[in-house]
């Protein structure tokens, strides 16, 4: 119980580490989260300051899970079996998406994991990472809309943890996105990067 305990505390408060608020505070003297979406995310600051600023964040939240797991595996992996660290790698990643969406000192409003769902697909397997990540970016440009983008890189983890032991949660997450796009009130990502 001690172990799963320390394994969700530093996937939590890894993942809450708000790159986006950070940068909206310290040079646009502004919270992304009134702008926009609403939302600390990568597309959120790309919509808002720019597709650097974006790009910056996507790292910096990929990055988050990535040191996390980094970390869980440098303290268990002589520790546990290979199925139970497998399970803690998980626990730990599914709350560094916790923390990056309800961080505790942005009153439970951040983000909406997708950069760190990419850095968790990463951190468990680099070629699922590479297919998530390439199928969102294909998916995005294709469709115009990030966040569909977005819903097809959580159906391609889904895929890899049903058929080979690798989150619907993502796609929650985005139902309001989803929304906008059938209200025709989302912006597009041509139009976002066009204006930069």
């Amino acid at each position: 119980m001690e172990t799963i305990f320390i394994v969700i505390l530093i996937g939590y408060f890894i993942g809450c580490f708000q790159t986006s608020y950070f940068i909206g505070k310290i040079f646009k003297k502004t919270d992304i989260r009134t702008l926009g979406n609403k939302n600390a995310g990568a597309s959120n600051i790309t919509i808002a300051f720019g597709w650097k600023y974006g790009l910056f964040v996507a790292i910096t939240d990929i990055l988050k899970p990535i040191i996390s797991i980094f970390i869980i595996r440098l303290m268990f992996f002589d520790k546990v079996s290979s199925s139970n660290l497998m399970f803690l790698i998980y626990l730990n990643g599914l709350f560094v998406i916790f923390g990056h969406n309800y961080p505790f000192f942005l009153n439970f409003k951040g983000g909406k994991g997708t950069a760190s769902l990419i850095g968790l697909l990463f951190a468990i397997n680099i070629k699922f990472g590479l297919v998530g990540l390439l199928t969102m970016i294909v998916v995005s440009f294709a469709t115009d809309y990030i966040v569909l983008g977005t819903i097809s890189l959580a159906l391609i983890f889904l895929f890899g943890t049903i058929f080979f032991n690798f989150n619907i949660y993502c796609i929650y997450k985005h139902i309001s996105n989803i929304k906008n796009i059938i209200n025709k009130k989302e912006p597009g990502l041509r139009k976002s990067l066009k204006n930069r």
